[in-house]
């Protein structure tokens, strides 16, 4: 039997209690990773890490308070000694246009989508430069990012500015051997999204079924499709890949019919 593509890894994931970062802690645990989970609610977040077994904990995190991400990789690394791979998921995708967006919704975009993986990279990527022993980090981004909807502005320019970031952390940190990639994910079938359409687009029960129809595949994308890919980019199957952000979708940037 092949070993497990994570074993005797300890991996960080912010946003990891649900959605698309719970599918990726869970993926991550079962291919043998120690894993420690983040989120904002204690309720929440004990919960999940114990339905994940013994290899998973959580800590409390709003990664919009910088102090509480760098918390975050410090308690990690208490618990465990090191961190060899960090996924921020957590997201902030509330609507607003150009137009109607506010100061104070722009900054709440920023601290979540961009402040706070920065500073959760910087605290990870300082453990792993420090030990000499390399890593790996997965950063969450989204198709948006490309240019997005009307009403996603300030999502997309924070999700786009977390995609130059990962350029830019994986070109910096190359010959420190820790790798950094994005995955741009498509429209994605999870909690928070049936929240989202609910709040934002008066969607009723039968919005997935009909969003599903909508797509190529006949389906929305699957967090745990999604979540291996974000197992593979933390492991060693992916190589020497690193600066890479990848389009997981079925609708193709620049395609027209």
């Amino acid at each position: 039997m092949a070993e497990p593509l994570l074993a005797d890894r300890v991996v960080l994931v912010s946003g990891g209690t649900q959605g698309v970062g719970g599918g990726i802690a869970r993926a991550a645990v079962a291919e043998g990773a120690t894993v420690v989970v983040t989120g904002r609610r204690p309720d929440v977040g004990e919960a999940f890490a114990a339905s994940l077994g013994p290899a998973a904990s959580f800590v409390a995190c709003d990664v919009a308070d910088v102090e509480q991400a760098r918390g975050a990789v410090a308690t990690t690394i208490e618990r465990h000694g090191r961190i060899d791979g960090l996924v921020n998921a957590a997201g902030l995708t509330s609507r607003g246009t150009l137009l109607d967006t506010t100061p104070e919704l722009f900054d709440q975009h920023v601290a979540v989508n961009l402040r706070g993986p920065f500073f959760l990279m910087q605290a990870a990527v300082a453990d792993m430069v420090r030990r000499g022993a390399g890593g790996t980090v997965v950063n969450v981004l989204t198709m948006s990012s490309h240019g997005g909807q009307p009403y996603l502005a300030p999502y997309v320019a924070s999700k786009a500015g977390l995609a130059g970031l990962t350029r830019n952390a994986a070109h910096a940190h190359r010959w420190d051997r820790v790798r950094v990639n994005g995955i741009n994910i498509g429209w994605t079938q999870t909690e928070g999204e049936d929240a989202v359409q609910r709040e934002f687009h008066d969607a009723d029960d039968t919005w997935l079924e009909k969003a599903n129809a909508s797509q190529p595949m006949g389906r929305l994308g699957q967090v745990d499709d999604m979540a291996a890919l974000a197992v593979l980019l933390l492991s060693d199957r992916s190589g020497v890949v690193t600066g890479s952000v990848i389009d997981w979708d079925q609708h193709v940037v620049g395609g027209s019919d």
